[in-house]
């Protein structure tokens, strides 16, 4: 099997943007369903992609190009703030193309025992990894404080403390089922209401339990250790919190300090990348076809020669 089974958001302005040729090796960070990693391979690239999903992992080595010779996609079950280490491991250095679509993929949404979505019940779990603590362990385990934190941070809840109340006084919780009606009682949620505002506890909840922003900055530091001058970045982010990460990176990793008297000039480093594009975001032909894009921001930047920032 090597056909993707859906097409990722932003796709052809993924590819426009790491403009993959023959021969190439790229990096999918997050292979997920693999969209992105049949485009690149269909233009002629080799794919070195990570997932610490297990079950990404084990779909993807399914795929034909696993078995040529050499291997077209080779598969890697870790996170992708781990690149630079395993592709040191394999003898690869440098790479061509780095893409990072960031959070929860639609695979995972679309399965109800992950308990990512409350659109189908399922257990409370949110892990990528299938290991360690879960949204249940969380939920059923932490203060009250600790709780309307998180859900404040990460969801940008304004309520959260409400809502942290309402979580422990309804412990313990099992499903995504029952999240979702206690977020909504708290919050005087009518069925009308246009937005769900459960929406914001389950973003909350899963990036705490899976450390999806420190995994994001750390990522973005590994992309640009393995990057070779005139490497191409693309990072696709789906809300606020990463998209002002991302931003903030590529802000201060393309400028050049001014000159100042207080400042010696051989301690101004030259910008690690050019070429940064505004946001890009889905037309409504795309948006039509996929709603779940509506929030997508894509952003890409180019390597230049200047040596990676020490743990940038």
């Amino acid at each position: 099997m090597s056909a993707a089974p859906h097409v990722p958001v932003l796709l052809e302005e993924v590819i426009a943007a790491l403009d993959p040729q023959p021969g190439d090796v790229v990096i999918d960070a997050t292979f997920g369903a693999g969209g992105y990693t049949r485009a690149l391979l269909d233009r002629g690239a080799t794919v070195h992609a990570f997932d610490r999903d297990p079950d990404a992992i084990a779909a993807g080595q399914r795929w034909a190009e696993t078995q040529e010779s050499p291997p077209r996609l080779v598969l890697h079950p870790h996170r992708f703030s781990e690149m630079l280490d395993v592709m040191t491991s394999v003898g690869l250095a440098r790479v061509d193309g780095v893409v990072m679509d960031i959070g929860v993929s639609s695979m995972q949404l679309d399965q109800a025992h992950r308990g990512f979505a409350f659109s189908a019940d399922g257990p409370l779990d949110m892990r990528m990894s299938q290991d360690g603590a879960s949204a249940a362990d969380f939920l059923n385990t932490a203060d009250e404080k600790a709780i309307a934190d998180v859900l404040y941070t990460y969801g940008e809840e304004r309520q959260s403390r409400r809502v942290a109340r309402a979580i422990v006084a309804a412990r313990p919780l099992e499903t995504t089922g029952e999240l979702a009606r206690i977020v909504r009682k708290a919050l005087g949620h009518k069925p009308h209401d246009k937005k769900d505002p459960a929406t914001r506890t389950f973003q909350a909840v899963r990036i705490h339990v899976n450390g999806e922003l420190d995994e994001l900055s750390a990522g973005l530091s590994a992309a640009e250790s393995l990057l070779r001058e005139g490497g191409r970045l693309a990072v696709v982010s789906f809300h606020s919190l990463e998209d002002r990460i991302v931003k903030r990176f590529l802000r201060e990793a393309s400028s050049t300090p001014s000159a100042s008297r207080h400042v010696p000039l051989a301690a101004q480093d030259d910008p690690v990348f050019s070429q940064v594009s505004k946001a890009i975001k889905p037309g409504e032909a795309e948006l039509e076809r996929n709603p779940r894009a509506r929030s997508s921001v894509l952003r890409h930047a180019t390597r230049t020669a200047t040596p990676a920032r020490e743990a940038a």
